[in-house]
């Protein structure tokens, strides 16, 4: 494994937490219907993680950036609305679901000099 890999997976690890942190969120707030979750450039969950995976606003985001985010949410606010979150392995299936959005990787951020090229 080398220094990329483990950059990548830190990276789905915080955005899977934001995720389940929102979605729990919008259970304790009462939210009855997964397709009332609404993600725009101006979401707070949009703002975090840009402003993780893109403090300085090199890179522009990809369009389905927001669609992906939001689908996550979903899936998160169903799981936990339906107790899927008690069982040992509930967020595999969401992975699955998720992994199918992914765009492929741009070859310039597997670059090991990436991080030096955006100061």
């Amino acid at each position: 494994m080398n220094s990329n890999d483990v950059l990548f997976i830190s990276c789905r690890e915080f955005y899977y937490i934001q995720m389940e942190k929102y979605a729990r969120q919008a259970v304790s707030e009462g939210m009855k219907n997964a397709d009332d979750i609404h993600v725009s450039n101006d979401s707070e969950i949009y703002r975090v993680l840009n402003l993780h995976y893109n403090r300085n606003n090199h890179i522009e985001v990809p369009q389905n950036f927001r669609y992906v985010v939001e689908q996550t949410l979903r899936e998160f606010f169903r799981a936990i609305q339906g107790g899927k979150d008690t069982e040992q392995s509930w967020k595999k299936s969401i992975y699955k679901i998720i992994s199918r959005m992914d765009d492929p990787v741009p070859e310039y951020f597997k670059s090991p000099n990436f991080l030096e090229q955006l100061e």
